[in-house]
């Protein structure tokens, strides 16, 4: 069972003021949650492969084929502003 000074600390940790009515509200919804998952620690799952995606599927991707880079001026063709080949940026400070 958790303790209202963990919620107390959580709170802090979040930055926001419980009332104490809010405090005693929340240790019974997170000790009602924590008790859940110790019925599903009960679980025997040794037997159970791990379920990486719910459903069967797959990723598609292609191919990773090595192919040419385009060249500087293809590169610098859409670039709204150009300085001695390179593409110029806002200063950011």
């Amino acid at each position: 069972m958790i303790q209202k000074e963990e919620i107390e600390h959580m709170g802090w940790l979040a930055r926001i003021e419980l009332s104490e009515a809010d405090k005693e509200l929340f240790v019974k919804q997170i000790s009602s949650i924590l008790d859940y998952f110790a019925v599903l620690d009960e679980v025997e799952t040794a037997e159970v492969d791990p379920t990486y995606h719910v459903l069967g599927i797959k990723n598609v991707v292609r191919e990773d084929e090595p192919k040419g880079s385009l060249s500087q001026s293809e590169v610098l063709r859409n670039a709204a502003k150009k300085e001695d080949g390179y593409i110029k940026s806002p200063r950011i400070l």
